[in-house]
């Protein structure tokens, strides 16, 4: 008997110990679940160091030890979550400029750049340095190589203070680094393409907003009798936000209003055909120039590169449209007379088009040309109408392109 009530005491003190352990355990859970939810979380990686690290940092700083690290990710972990929280409670920590151009509203104003140019810079020194002297007009050429020699001379006539831009539709770009000034140039080779492709993918308002003038010239222009910066002193003499050279009247000229008169520096309307003109102020008597040889100041481009539509690629009919992006238009678009040029009538980029049907290459680029004219107007009028229509705008019966 006193064997079993040692054996029966000795359970019990094994039955309480165990209590004991057990209680504690469960004790020390709770309250260790407690003390770290009143702590930040912070994460594992955060306090995580390289072994690489941590042997760099001993031998580079032996004063440090890993214990000061991992004191200072607590102390970092901790105040990254104290400003989050405050962030969090504080929206006005947050950036939102609705002024910004579209998708940089989140952006600090003084960090954004709206447009850009064209000038080129180097790859070292200093950006501020870059740039001794910018030039302030652009001119652009829509060339094949064929027409080399008839670009250089017309590149002659342009001062430094043009940039050059060659748009390459034959896929030959190398070869013009026989010409001194093809170094300086820029180059935009894609094939087949015409200028106005060209212009609506290159030429975006704030691409080219350093730029006064821009020109958007074909290749086969002869430039004899032609200097640029003349031409820039009479388009703001006479305060011409889209004009064009006078045309040399013996070959290819199409329109009375791009005629050159020899008798004046500038003329902004003129005399057609009986019939061609409802009013003495709409083209084809006045605010009209051709598309070979445009050149827009910066307002008027802005208006004219969003009229430009992007599958139409010959740009016909956007002579009669141009009238549209400036006020009054009979006043602004102009042609020079004193400063005049000859169209060669060189079908170089025709060549380009593809044979069908029997057809030379040639006919079917011109039918799709006419073609565009003709979709271009219907878009025009079209656009036109159903905003009117909008503003609850009855129009009379007539044409509005």
């Amino acid at each position: 008997m006193a064997k079993l009530s040692a054996v029966g005491r000795s359970i019990l003190r094994f039955t309480n110990e165990s209590m004991r352990i057990v209680m504690v355990t469960v004790i020390g859970v709770v309250l260790g679940f407690f003390i770290g939810i009143s702590f930040p979380s912070v994460s594992i990686t955060k306090l995580h160091f390289p072994s690489s690290f941590v042997s760099y940092t001993e031998e580079s700083h032996p004063e440090i030890t890993t214990q000061d690290l991992l004191d200072h990710a607590w102390t970092s972990a901790r105040n990254e979550t104290d400003n989050s929280s405050e962030s969090n409670s504080n929206d006005t920590l947050k950036i939102y400029v609705p002024t910004n151009p579209k998708g940089a509203e989140r952006l600090a104003p003084g960090i954004v750049v709206p447009d850009s140019d064209l000038h080129l810079h180097r790859l070292w020194g200093n950006p501020s340095e870059d740039l001794p002297f910018k030039p302030k007009y652009l001119v652009t050429f829509t060339v094949g190589y064929a027409q080399k020699e008839n670009i250089n001379r017309a590149v002659q006539k342009f001062s430094d203070n043009f940039a050059i831009l060659l748009f390459h539709y034959d896929g030959r770009v190398s070869e013009w680094n026989e010409f001194e000034w093809s170094k300086r140039a820029i180059h935009i080779s894609v094939s087949k393409q015409t200028k106005w492709w060209y212009a609506k993918r290159f030429l975006h308002p704030d691409i080219v907003a350093a730029y006064e003038y821009i020109f958007i010239w074909d290749e086969d222009l002869g430039v004899d009798n032609f200097d640029a910066e003349e031409y820039i002193k009479l388009v703001k003499k006479y305060g011409l936000d889209i004009s064009q050279p006078g045309l040399e009247p013996d070959r290819g000229l199409t329109w009375q209003m791009t005629k050159r008169r020899g008798d004046r520096e500038v003329h902004k309307n003129t005399e057609e055909r009986p019939g061609w003109c409802a009013d003495p102020h709409l083209p084809p008597c006045a605010a009209f120039v051709e598309i070979m040889a445009p050149v827009f100041s910066r307002d008027a481009w802005r208006c004219v590169w969003h009229m430009i539509q992007n599958d139409l690629v010959h740009g016909w009919g956007l002579d009669f449209a141009l009238r549209k992006c400036v006020e009054p238009a009979h006043e602004k678009i102009g042609v020079v007379d004193s400063q005049w040029i000859v169209h060669q009538v060189v079908p170089s980029l025709g060549n380009q088009g593809k044979a069908e049907h029997g057809r030379p290459a040639w006919e079917g680029v011109r039918v799709r040309c006419r073609k565009e004219w003709g979709m271009f107007q219907t878009r025009m009028a079209e656009a036109e109408k159903a905003y009117y229509e909008m503003m609850g705008i009855t129009l009379p019966n007539s044409t509005l392109v």
